[in-house]
């Protein structure tokens, strides 16, 4: 039987009171799944003869509010883990990667969750999830939001795992009211029917959601859990539908499409030897939240994301993979 360590520098109970340091909004907030991701140093090994493996910072929701911060701006992360040694691991390896750890809690009695992958390049990695008996960052609950804070953030980043049960999915709807549909209010359509009991009840879930949401960003399979459609022009035609001003769905090998009321905008992709392709749209998000905050046209933004997304899928690693603005900017150019 395992004994997890209480550690009481992030026992965090009860409503949390500060908006912001310094009293000023976040440039991003996200809200939900963390962990820690082991994954092995060997490339097309099966688990069972992996050797050795390294010890990362994890998290769709997470890995976001990194990209984010390594472009400069202020984030910070909604979530929480276990009171033992992986969530203290968690909170230290957030404020080295410059992400505000201020809203990220401990749960007594539950393991901070581990995710293991196999890497078979390019394009099987599967993954394992230890996320039971239930994961910490679904049990989010209402009382522990900093609504001010969410409400003044620039932008306010969901997944769709964190609808899967609750208190969780109560506290992103109670999130979402108090946002009152802000712009830049962005849903990731991160579906992962491991974490669902039936894609029904996603579909339901994810249909409210929307009518919150003022961006949605998702791939192909995902849109077709969202808005029953997988062919991108009606998936994202389907999804302006619910009142979004930007529909984003990433085709794989043929990039990336965006569509609001007034234009269509289709990017290729950027190709790059793949190593590893799992954080490759944590690393588009960031960098799409950079973007949007810059001001720049929906081509340059898709452009930008893209190429971010594709640096990290040569890489191994999630979280302290995620590239500069410069490392980005320096292929952009090369590519003019």
């Amino acid at each position: 039987m395992l004994t997890y360590l209480l550690i009481s520098t992030f026992e965090k109970e009860g409503v949390q009171t500060s908006m912001t340091q310094n009293n000023k909004p976040f440039d991003v907030i996200t809200i939900g799944r963390v962990g820690v991701d082991i994954y092995p140093q060997q490339v097309g090994v099966g688990l069972e003869d992996v050797t050795s493996f390294g010890k990362f910072l994890g998290g769709s929701a997470t890995n976001v509010a990194v990209a984010a911060a390594k472009y400069g701006l202020k984030s910070a992360v909604i979530t929480r883990t276990g009171n033992d040694p992986f969530g203290k691991f968690i909170h230290n390896e957030l404020v080295r990667l410059g992400v505000n750890d201020e809203f990220v809690s401990g749960v007594e009695g539950l393991p901070t969750p581990v995710v293991f992958c196999e890497i078979f390049p390019p394009d099987d990695f599967p993954l394992y999830f230890y996320r039971e008996p239930k994961a910490p960052d679904l049990v989010i609950n209402t009382s522990e939001l900093d609504l001010e804070a969410i409400k003044s953030a620039k932008i306010y980043w969901s997944t769709v795992t964190g609808l899967s049960q609750e208190p969780s999915r109560s506290a992103h709807f109670a999130a979402w009211d108090a946002r009152s549909r802000k712009q830049h209010t962005i849903l990731d359509l991160d579906y992962r029917p491991m974490f669902w009991t039936s894609p029904e009840l996603a579909t339901e879930q994810v249909e409210q959601a929307l009518a919150h949401a003022t961006i949605a960003i998702g791939n192909k399979e995902e849109c077709e859990v969202a808005v029953g459609e997988t062919e991108p022009m009606r998936a994202a035609d389907a999804l302006l539908e619910r009142g979004l001003e930007i529909a984003v769905v990433k085709q794989g090998p043929k990039g990336v499409l965006a569509k609001t009321r007034e234009e269509t905008v289709e990017v290729p992709p950027y190709f790059v030897d793949v190593v590893n392709g799992l954080g490759a749209g944590d690393s588009f998000g960031g960098a799409f939240c950079y973007g949007v905050l810059q001001g720049w046209d929906l081509k340059k933004i898709l452009q930008f994301a893209n190429v971010a997304g594709a640096i990290v899928a040569s890489r191994l690693e999630c979280s302290t993979a995620m590239p500069s603005f410069e490392e980005v900017d320096d292929i952009l150019k090369g590519m003019k």
